[in-house]
């Protein structure tokens, strides 16, 4: 699923920065899904910042020396408004059948069911 529905990636200032003082190495950026970091003997730095899943901010809530920051979040809500992204990804959500109500289940005895006998 394409968050960005057609609109470049690049164009999208997302990924994480790291607070060298701050950060205790302690390795949780590195469960990144998105392989976005690499460890050193220094700890980690961000080699990969495309990768980053637009949005996301797991691993500096998971942070423990709180060191990994991202840009306002604002501007990427303005640019979603702008370019109608959330409208497209609804759409293409509802295509590939992700995004259906599900009926609700009938109560038994209130559901105006043929009656016995």
């Amino acid at each position: 699923m394409a968050w960005l529905v057609g609109y470049p990636r690049e164009k999208i200032n997302w990924h994480p920065t790291i607070d060298p003082e701050k950060c205790v190495k302690c390795g949780m950026c590195m469960n990144c899904g998105r392989n976005v970091y690499d460890w050193t003997e220094d700890g980690p730095v961000v080699a990969r910042p495309k990768q980053c899943v637009v949005g996301c901010s797991t691993c500096a809530n998971l942070c423990m020396g709180e060191a990994i920051s991202f840009p306002d979040i604002q501007k990427v809500r303005d640019i979603y408004k702008r370019e109608k992204i959330w409208a497209k990804v609804k759409r293409q959500l509802e295509e590939v059948g992700r995004l259906r109500s599900k009926a609700k289940p009938r109560e038994e005895g209130g559901c105006g069911c043929q009656s016995e006998g």
